[in-house]
């Protein structure tokens, strides 16, 4: 049957279409390629007996779309011709620049755990602790750093190759991440100062207003005050202050050179090294301002339109502002197309230059009851929620943008106690293990990046634990040897001279590294099997010694004196192949005592298989001195063995010495007589010379 990628096809003609949500998209439809039937052709689609089914895989979520019988029909249906699998995924598999993104912020989640670690094992109190939050503002300012540097990455021209995601969406989570780090991880004693000062940054930061090119189209003009947008830029930029010393008014001149080293000179808290200079400071600047509006009002109704503008409403708004009107910073940001965010930060320099942190969601309920976030914008969304102190529903938001962004910001905010650290009665979940873990979900969709998705999946508790080891389980452990010697690689020969390395060594590693004992053993028992397959029988015993798998071993051992009693004569074949398990005998304990011990039983067996196979070697290479170095004792037991096989235990010698030489049971009798024959003549000669004679040597 064939196989059809849906995702990244689309066709105006087909017949069905389900809903996909590509990560980081809304959910939409994706059609089926070929289509299934054509368009209109669904009534003759029904009465073939056919419904549209899907299969959900649960290792990565990828969806399989096929035809099947309509079991609801009550009319028995005509079998189906043979149809196409359609395959889909429901996460676009990280790529490109994406892969890299995914594969570095690792770095920063695992210090995120190893500190989280080391904090409950000393027992610190993160939040009442300064250290540790200055820790935790460091983490938090890495991720921010780290998106800032893929943003500009991302920017960059030319491209080697297509980007997954383009330099925008990269803007958008270093832009919410380092919101959520200034109101909430914010550094070390600076918890309760004013927050103005750090909103107006972030808003310059990140939302450069008015534009470049606007001040451009203003500097070359002659008269620049003669155009619409002079009077809106200068109140969001002082830039052109200068200017108005040309302007044809005399009132303007002199407050414009008043005004001047009001805003330049104008208090912010970053400049003073205690909060007390800070506001003296203030209530100096303020009585400037308050003199400025005095020589404002002093000038005339007829001096107040130079032809073009009234100027002095225009100027009359920048000193109101200054001033810290609220109901002026309102309408002037309203009438420039400002948005709330920047209505924000205009509060916290001009209107309350106090305004804390913890009083933040107060002012921007009010302020976003006038001017609301954009409901079509993520991105406006989630700065909304971070700064209305509804940590929870930023979450929500931020994955619809991005579940990486969701999965880290949860990640930090569980030990701040912004959200519920207790599980979700439904789902056993914390909020921060079901943002991670569907992340870790997202990740599954490219097998590659097991390690990091187990990695996240580990950190979610005992149910993330048990995902991790399903995904370790399942990791394609590559042990197949290659079809010819120049194709092996470094890995295959390391693997085969007895090394961890490759995918199985990585396993390995992390099964160490998460103390996942039973996962280390049931990968082993997976590697057994492969080379089982493979007939590479000395490292399947290594690999099921190293599991504890006493029924596996003992499997090995039949399979190995199977391969004798299949290749009958060809022993020499059956020899070399049992060589490679010497080595793996001084591994095993024969004594059958203490723990990780094998039963006697089956090492004893594998001895045996060892030692017959030297026999074999050994006679094939003429060695006859060394061949047998049989005592009277040992020809004593044998005889006794075969006098059981001749008195009526075929079950467990004749029916394998039959399959040996090739013949009947009847016939492997006869060749056992000629065996016990030999055994009484040697017995006897052991006796007749047992005073000082020389050695019996076998023989006939």
């Amino acid at each position: 049957m064939g196989a059809n990628c849906v995702l990244g096809n689309w066709r105006p003609v087909s017949g069905a279409a389900f809903p996909c949500d590509q990560h980081g998209g809304p959910k939409h439809s994706r059609h089926l390629v070929p289509p299934l039937f054509e368009h209109g052709a669904v009534e003759a689609f029904e009465q073939s007996g056919r419904t549209l089914s899907l299969a959900v895989s649960p290792r990565d979520e990828s969806i399989a779309i096929y035809a099947s019988p309509n079991t609801s029909r009550s009319q028995p249906t005509p079998r189906a011709p043979s149809e196409q699998v359609y395959l889909a995924g429901t996460h676009t598999p990280p790529r490109s620049e994406r892969r890299v993104f995914v594969t570095d912020t690792l770095i920063i989640f695992a210090a995120v755990q190893n500190f989280m670690k080391d904090i409950r094992a000393r027992k610190v109190e993160l939040i009442q602790n300064e250290e540790a939050m200055g820790v935790m503002n460091k983490l938090g300012n890495d991720y921010v750093n780290f998106c800032k540097e893929c943003c500009m990455h991302t920017s960059r021209e030319p491209r080697t190759e297509p980007l997954q995601y383009e330099a925008d969406h990269y803007r958008k989570l270093y832009t919410c991440f380092s919101a959520f780090v200034l109101l909430y991880l914010p550094e070390p004693s600076f918890e309760d100062v004013p927050i103005g000062d750090e909103l107006m940054e972030w808003l310059n930061t990140h939302f450069i207003e008015p534009s470049t090119q606007e001040g451009d189209d203003l500097s070359s003009q002659a008269r620049p005050w003669e155009d619409p947008n002079f009077w809106p830029y200068l109140t969001s930029s002082a830039f052109f202050l200068e200017v108005l010393a040309n302007h044809p008014s005399t009132y303007l001149q002199p407050l414009t050179q008043q005004l001047s080293p009001l805003l330049t000179n104008h208090p912010r808290l970053n400049h003073f090294s205690a909060e007390r200079d800070f506001a003296i400071a203030s209530r100096r600047w303020r009585d400037k301002v308050k003199t400025l509006r005095l020589e404002l009002d002093r000038v005339p109704e007829s001096e107040r339109d130079d032809g073009f503008e009234n100027w002095w409403d225009r100027f009359s708004d920048i000193v109101s502002i200054l001033e810290g009107r609220a109901d002026v910073v309102r309408r002037v940001c309203a009438e420039l197309g400002a948005d709330w965010k920047e209505v924000c930060a205009a509060w916290g320099i001009f209107v309350d230059t106090r305004l804390r942190r913890q009083d933040l969601p107060e002012v921007v309920a009010q302020i976003l009851d006038e001017v609301p976030p954009d409901p079509t914008d993520l991105e406006d969304v989630v700065y909304s929620a971070l700064f209305l102190g509804k940590p929870a529903e930023a979450l929500s938001t931020a994955e619809q943008l991005d579940i990486w962004l969701a999965a880290h910001l949860a990640d930090l905010m569980e030990p701040i106690e912004l959200i519920d650290s207790e599980p979700d009665f439904e789902s056993d979940l914390t909020l921060r293990q079901h943002y991670l873990l569907t992340y870790a979900e997202y990740l599954q969709s490219d097998p590659g990046l097991w390690r990091i998705t187990v990695d996240y999946m580990y950190s979610c508790g005992t149910i993330g634990a048990g995902m991790g080891d399903q995904m370790l389980v399942r990791v394609p452990l590559r042990l197949q040897a290659p079809p010819d010697a120049a194709a092996a690689g470094e890995e295959a020969a390391q693997i085969r001279s007895g090394q961890l390395a490759g995918v199985l060594k990585s396993v390995n590693e992390a099964c160490f590294e998460y103390q996942r004992e039973e996962v280390r053993r049931m990968v082993c028992r997976i590697a057994a099997q492969a080379f089982i397959r493979e007939k590479e029988y000395g490292l399947a015993i290594s690999y099921c010694t190293s599991a504890e798998d006493w029924p596996g071993l003992g499997r090995v051992v039949d399979l190995v004196l199977e391969e004798y009693i299949v290749q009958g004569t060809s022993c020499f074949l059956f020899a070399e192949l049992v060589a490679h398990i010497a080595p793996s005998l001084q591994t095993l304990r024969l004594d059958g005592a203490g723990p990780g011990a094998p039963p006697p039983a089956f090492a004893h067996r594998l001895l045996f298989a060892v030692r017959f196979a030297d026999f074999h070697r050994r006679r094939g290479a003429g060695d006859h001195a060394q061949l047998l170095p049989l005592g009277p004792d040992d020809a004593c037991a044998l005889m006794v063995r075969l006098e059981e096989a001749a008195r009526g235990a075929p079950a467990d010698y004749l029916a394998v010495l039959a399959r040996v030489v090739g013949g009947s049971e009847r016939h492997a009798a006869q060749r056992l007589q000629a065996v016990r024959l030999a055994l009484a003549r040697y017995y006897a000669r052991c006796g007749a010379i047992d005073v000082g004679g020389r050695t019996a040597g076998w023989g006939y």
